[in-house]
């Protein structure tokens, strides 16, 4: 690892301003960060970090639905969100192992967007809004592609806002080794309609199912899409599942999602 300098702003104003600086990196977890540090893929001048600022922290109700800093830890969001978003504080609980859900931050999860990450589909799922230090980004423009979000230059994640479903589950296919999602799949009935989303299967990054998303409107429940399939082109295939492999688990775990909300 290189030498760098450290800092730790207390508030978002002189967190921008420490960021503007040539060289500076946001550091939220630290979880991909600093990993990539140690074996010299990276080399940022100066670490800024985001985790004592107080207002990026902390889950609460507020306008528009369950608003979560983007400084707080996944332990935290397993905790402090059951009582409102229940499916989503099941997927904060089932992130990593507790030293990883201890330090890891929904805001570095999806300000990173690893496409094998949980957080990024029930974002997506939810059709939740990201909100930086400039602007509110509604999820379907957030998301553009792996490891590529719409964030700017100098843009930081500072919360993010989940309208509440009537019903939601998140299911996935654990990697053994990394309890990283080999797919998972986050189902989120609201009154107009369904949104599926999907993370670790494709190239692309987290995605929707819009097939299933219209035949679940319809009907919600696991025969819905028995007679779906997912298309095998695009998605990833490596040394733990072949491509159709994935696609099959997209459809596998869908059905078990809706199963698991209703």
């Amino acid at each position: 690892m290189h030498n760098f300098d450290f800092t730790k702003p207390s508030t978002i104003a002189e967190a921008v301003k420490a960021l503007s600086a040539e060289g500076a990196q946001a550091l939220s977890g630290g979880q991909t960060l600093i990993p990539t540090m140690k074996q010299r893929l990276a080399a940022p001048v100066t670490l800024v970090s985001l985790t004592g600022i107080a207002e990026m922290q902390g889950v609460c109700m507020g306008e528009g639905g369950l608003h979560i800093g983007a400084a707080t830890p996944h332990a935290v969001v397993a905790r402090d969100a059951a009582a409102h978003y229940p499916a989503l504080a099941a997927l904060a609980g089932g992130i990593g192992d507790p030293a990883v859900r201890n330090r890891g931050t929904i805001g570095g999860s999806i300000a990173n967007n690893d496409p094998a990450a949980c957080y990024p589909s029930a974002v997506l799922g939810s059709g939740a809004t990201v909100v930086t230090n400039r602007r509110k980004i509604a999820a379907d423009d957030y998301f553009q592609g792996m490891f590529t979000t719409a964030l700017e230059e100098g843009e930081i994640v500072t919360s993010v806002v989940f309208p509440i479903p009537e019903k939601a589950a998140y299911v996935k296919f654990n990697q053994p080794a990394s309890r990283f999602a080999l797919t998972g799949v986050f189902v989120a009935k609201f009154k107009d309609g369904v949104r599926v989303a999907v993370t670790g299967a494709s190239n692309d990054g987290v995605f929707r199912w819009a097939e299933a998303e219209a035949a679940l409107s319809a009907d919600f429940s696991a025969k819905a899409i028995a007679g779906l399939t997912v298309d095998a082109d695009g998605m990833i295939s490596d040394l733990h599942g072949t491509a159709a492999y994935r696609a099959n688990l997209v459809k596998v775990l869908t059905g078990r999602a809706v199963t698991a909300a209703r």
